[in-house]
């Protein structure tokens, strides 16, 4: 069996085609029980990476030109800030899925210098700046669902043109680099190691060659990795580092545990001492989570500790008119049914019990045995309550004044409200240079204290978004900081008085992005913690807007946005929400919404929601609504009512502090109302073809407990669909992409040779059924033969995460969704001509839509303004590299204008300005006596209306100039 399957994996994660095999080998797992596949390799990774780079330089597609539509008001995740301390208009910001940006304007407008490399994926960024020698840490340690698994250690002498990979690659996710002050390759770096798996590549490494090699100096254990760094700022010798032991899982967070503890080096991180201990004033045990330090000098220190310690129950007893939900967890029958009607019934109103729930009804219910009385206080609980629900001590801070060697906490009341109930997600704390009193901590807000943390003042601001991540102090202005948040960067000169909002990059965090069909058609998406919009397609991303005070993209729902689905009918009517399935049906129009969640009846269990909960308008009657919970609900009516047409339709969840077992993707057939398919969080994959009368699973044969990121039935045809599964959840970095053609009986493998990523969607084309779409962790790829065979888009987009893939039909745009850097579009016409006649032509040009004319060509209204000019692309197919000649030719076949271009095998794509040489204007002009082509303002010759033949070898298309 061990031998079955592990030749099975190596198969796959060589990319060796094992078609043939992969039946009896999903035969014999199902038989047995398949284990959970372990982390992928750092070996598996460099594969992928390595493989990647050389399809971008083979592949097809790589002409075929991504524009980034933004947009960009939201902004996104930022992890880290370095900046210049002798110029600080000048810094660098890190952004957790979005690369690293670099400023040299005091963030008027960035620059991304992390798109050469092979990751966008951010942990922590360090600058040499006498040299200029720039260091990333890939993969964000924040702990996050979304927290990306970077590649290692990158390093750049030449502010990103370039990055070289210096190893470390099985961290995962990265603490803080610090460099020596005086030479760059001296380095120190805190790993965090796996988020999902164990692993030993945690700890504290140490390098005295730049990276080229390195010497763990601190380990832990394989669940404890480094969570902070930092050194004394006049001394380098000192230093204090932070372990913190965690446990995520797709089910539950624990992040807290005995190893979670304070270490100090003084020899510049070769060996290291706990300095938290028993003895010391600073917390110890299993409650011990999440710490920052901040260093003042050698011998004052701050730490911050997400305490997971409970707090004591020390609630009084209070009066409580009428009844509570906790009267009902231990009221035996008979007690229930002698409550008073009028109490009852207050009880049930004041608390949304739905109308057909009244005192007789309820009664009625406990009577027949159907309900218990503890029902009503299950009713009110919410499958997703543990998340939140966590009374335990929170934020805290203390003091060394000593090096380490004792720790007192900084005040005396608990600092609610700071990390609420996920401080994982936080953990810094900051002393400012000047004054060893004014520290800043933050969380959901950010504040201040300038009495050494016994008072604090909020220093939030109504431009500043929440959740902060990252703070800069000026050594030479103490009053200057630089806050980075879920929003982007924020600037105050005040200390925190007034705030510039600096969010010009392009770097949201999609989950889910949709369009109508309107002309110009909007786009919509949600993302994570920056709520869902809507913009034209072709909106100008670009600062014209601040003239009319109108951002072109708009806010319609808040929260950590989530799937959008758009009324084809009246694009007025969207349905949309935020997390664990909070969703609203949207009236754009007239501003009006309900909240449309479905609630479970008294007596059943509640309902599970996923984080990204699937909702699908039925494409054959735009009033019917699916939504998955662990269930699927149906409505009718819009979200008005819903009717549960399945049982549980996942494994039936596990114990812990996140919804599992959840459906995660759900798909109808365009064929025939009622074949439809759910995926569930958890690996299973069932199908109805009577509306949920009866369910099949037919999952049997996939990996299991992986992640259904997309079951989709297909377009072209009623029997076949596609499935992808996901094992981010696990480490695992495999590709899973399967296809049925007999409503998922037997399944066959269609990953062909995507490098390792894990898989977030799958799309077929919208007219060429051949044709199929796909978005990994690391980049988006296309195959032209079902999946035999795939191409990576690389133009104009880096390598990020694609969580969603639409096209726009009429528009004939490819959308990507991604988790970083906000949306990008491409015409994908050219690729929907794909087929075998292609293959056996030389060059194939394909239509070119036709131009008006305009007087304007060559002119501008200003001498201080760039001429106008225009330009078309033309768009062709080459069964060969080389140089070719492209020519313009008149009707009669005179040669208006040449030029030689260089061709790629695949699709081709040259700018054209219309422009004819002064040899082709006699020529058109001698063809046609009644013309007279004047010379443009800016010296050049301009086609005048007609028609035009463009020929690249033998091959010609039509330009029509109207």
């Amino acid at each position: 069996m061990y031998t079955l399957i592990s030749n099975f994996m190596r198969l796959k994660t060589t990319n060796m085609s094992y078609s043939k095999y992969l039946s009896f080998a999903f035969a014999v797992i199902t038989f047995f029980g398949f284990s959970q596949q372990p982390a992928t390799s750092a070996e598996t990774v460099k594969y992928a990476l390595d493989q990647k780079r050389a399809m971008t330089e083979s592949s097809l597609v790589k002409n075929v030109p991504f524009k980034n539509i933004g947009p960009t008001i939201m902004s996104g995740r930022v992890v880290d800030l370095d900046v210049n301390p002798e110029m600080p208009s000048e810094f660098y910001v890190g952004y957790a899925s979005g690369g690293v940006w670099h400023t040299t304007n005091n963030g008027t407008s960035f620059t991304p210098i992390l798109d050469s490399s092979d990751t966008q994926n951010v942990g922590d960024i360090a600058v040499h700046w006498p040299t200029h020698t720039i260091y990333v840490g890939t993969g964000e340690n924040n702990a996050s669902r979304s927290s990306y698994a970077g590649i290692g250690l990158l390093k750049s002498t030449d502010n990103g043109k370039t990055w070289e990979n210096m190893g470390l690659m099985d961290a995962h996710h990265f603490a803080p680099i610090l460099i020596h002050p005086d030479n760059p390759n001296v380095l120190t770096v805190g790993v965090t190691g796996h988020l999902y798996s164990p692993n030993n590549e945690r700890g504290i490494y140490k390098s005295t060659d730049g990276g080229k090699t390195w010497k763990q100096t601190l380990f832990v254990d394989n669940m404890s990795g480094i969570i902070d760094l930092q050194h004394s700022p006049s001394n380098y010798n000192v230093m204090y580092a932070t372990s913190w032991t965690k446990d995520r899982k797709a089910w539950n967070f624990t992040g807290n545990g005995t190893n979670s503890a304070i270490y100090k080096s003084t020899d510049a991180g070769e060996t290291w001492t706990k300095v938290s201990t028993k003895n010391s004033g600073f917390p110890t045990g299993e409650g011990v989570g999440r710490i920052g330090v901040a260093v003042f000098n050698d011998d004052i220190v701050y730490a911050v500790h997400d305490s997971q310690f409970r707090r004591p129950d020390d609630k009084k007893k209070e009066d409580v008119r009428g009844l509570t939900k906790e009267d009902f967890k231990s009221m035996s029958n008979d007690d229930f049914l002698a409550l008073d009607d009028k109490k009852l019934n207050r009880f049930l109103k004041t608390n949304g019990f739905q109308e057909k729930y009244r005192a007789q009804n309820v009664k009625q219910m406990v009577r027949s045995g159907n309900v218990k009385p503890i029902d009503l206080a299950k009713y009110l609980d919410d499958a997703n309550s543990l998340l939140f629900d966590t009374p335990v001590v929170g934020a805290e801070v203390y003091k060394s004044t000593d090096g380490g060697k004792s720790w007192k906490k900084t005040h005396e009341d608990y600092l609610d409200g700071i990390y609420f109930s996920y401080g994982y997600y936080f953990g810094h704390i900051h002393v400012s240079p000047a004054n060893e009193n004014d520290i800043y901590i933050y969380g959901v807000p950010i504040v201040k204290s300038k009495d050494g943390g016994q008072s604090w003042t909020s220093i939030s601001a109504e431009n500043v978004h929440a959740d902060h991540h990252a703070l800069w102090i000026n050594p030479k202005n103490p009053n200057h900081l630089i806050d980075g948040n879920d929003g982007g960067v924020n600037i105050t000169y005040d200390d925190g008085e007034n705030w510039v909002k600096n969010n010009s990059p392009s770097v949201g965090q999609f989950y889910a992005i949709n369009i109508d069909h309107e002309k110009p058609y909007n786009v919509y998406g949600g993302l994570q913690d920056n709520g869902v919009w809507k913009g034209a397609n072709n909106a100008r991303e670009d600062n014209s807007w601040h003239q009319g005070g109108q951002y072109p993209w708009t806010s319609i729902m808040g929260g950590d946005g989530m799937q959008v689905q758009i009324d084809s009918r009246n694009s007025n009517i969207v349905y949309t929400g935020y997390q664990f399935g909070n969703y609203y049906r949207l009236n754009l129009e007239t501003n009006a919404n309900k909240y449309i969640q479905p609630k479970h009846t008294l007596g059943e269990n509640p309902y599970r929601f996923n984080w990204q909960t699937p909702i699908l308008l039925s494409p054959h009657n735009q009033d019917i609504l699916y939504l998955g919970g662990n269930k699927l609900m149906r409505s009718m009516n819009q979200g008005d009512d819903w009717v549960a047409i399945s049982d549980d339709l996942t494994q039936g969840g596990k114990k812990g502090n996140v919804a599992y077992g959840t459906l995660t993707s759900i798909s109808e057939s365009p064929f025939q109302f009622g074949l439809i398919y759910t995926g569930s969080d958890d690996g299973l994959v069932q199908v109805t073809k009577n509306g949920g009368g009866n369910w099949n699973n037919i999952s049997s044969a996939f990996p299991k407990d992986l992640w259904v990121s997309r079951v989709v039935a297909s377009k072209h045809k009623k029997e076949r669909v596609y499935v992808t599964l996901n094992g981010y959840r696990w480490d695992d970095f495999k590709v899973y992409v399967f296809m049925s053609d007999d409503y998922g009986q037997t399944w066959k493998d269609v990953g062909g040779n995507i490098p390792a990523s894990p898989v977030n969607v799958i799309v077929e084309d919208s007219q060429n059924e051949n044709i199929l779409y796909l978005g990994t962790d690391n980049g988006a790829y296309v195959s032209f033969d079902m999946g035999n065979s795939w191409e990576v888009f690389s133009k104009g987009l880096p390598n990020v995460a694609v969580h969603d893939i639409v096209i726009q039909p009429e528009a004939k745009d490819l959308l990507l969704g991604t988790h970083g850097r906000s949306i990008y579009k491409a015409n994908i016409a050219p690729l929907q001509k794909m087929n075998d006649d292609m293959n056996t032509k030389s060059i194939s040009v394909f239509d070119v839509s036709a131009v008006r004319y305009s007087s304007r060509w060559g002119s501008s209204w200003s001498k201080w303004l760039d001429a106008y000019e225009p330009e078309k692309t033309i768009q062709y197919y080459s069964n060969s590299s080389g140089q070719k000649t492209l020519k313009i030719l008149s009707e009669g076949g005179a040669e208006l204008n040449s030029m030689v271009i260089n061709v790629d095998k695949g699709f081709n794509y040259v700018d054209y300005n219309l422009e004819l040489t002064a040899k082709g204007r006699k020529a058109l002009m001698k063809e046609n006596t009644s013309l007279d082509i004047n010379e443009a303002s800016n010296g050049k010759y301009y086609l005048p209306k007609g028609a035009y033949t463009i020929k690249i070898g033998e091959a010609k298309t039509i330009l029509s100039i109207d």
